[in-house]
């Protein structure tokens, strides 16, 4: 093959690579999927665990658990001084709330009992439990492990601390329309002794 032939096919060949990238980056790039994410504003609720001493880092984790799993409701902790939403308090007795949905501005208490962490229960499952209440959620004894609401039935082996997918479905219903308050709850105080 000549060298005027070789140089006629490099430029052909040159100039197809080079249409072909052209036309790669000129088209529109693929947008990522959208992350489906809350339809309202979260409702923020402060919680205060002035009087939760020893249970700090299982509030902090049930806490967490409950923000990386629903996104129509954030638990932040509220600055010395403000009212709360969410009191939270370290007991002798067994585990205890009042049954949500808390509403911005009213107020509901949780009791994280030392009697459940002697008997071999996990303290940030109890925690994220109690705050499960708090959010509106009932228990489901008798459950298993993956349940979150299952509580003390689960024994004490289990210590999964995130709500399932029919609990996180909940909650993001209850507080699905902002600050606009759900059907009345009786305020009832659940016990969560075995």
């Amino acid at each position: 093959m000549s060298l005027g032939t070789w140089l006629k096919a490099g430029t052909s060949a040159a100039a197809l690579v080079l249409a072909a990238a052209t036309a790669a980056t000129a088209a529109p790039a693929t947008a990522p999927a959208a992350i489906p994410g809350p339809t309202a504003a979260a409702v923020t609720l402060r919680y205060d665990d002035s009087r939760a001493g020893g249970w700090e880092a299982a509030i902090a984790a049930g806490v967490a658990s409950w923000n990386a799993n629903v996104g129509n409701v954030r638990l932040v902790k509220a600055a010395p001084g403000v009212r709360a939403e969410i009191v939270i308090v370290a007991t002798t007795g067994w585990p205890q709330a009042t049954l949500g949905p808390v509403r911005p501005g009213r107020q509901v208490r949780v009791e994280l009992g030392a009697q459940a962490v002697s008997d071999g229960y996990d303290k940030t499952r109890i925690a994220a439990h109690e705050l499960g209440h708090s959010l509106g959620l009932p228990d489901t004894k008798p459950g298993p492990c993956t349940q979150l609401m299952s509580g003390s039935s689960a024994g004490t082996a289990c210590t999964n601390a995130v709500p399932d997918a029919a609990e996180r479905s909940r909650v993001q219903s209850a507080y699905a329309n902002g600050l606009t308050p759900p059907a009345p709850t009786d305020g009832r105080l659940l016990v969560d002794a075995p």
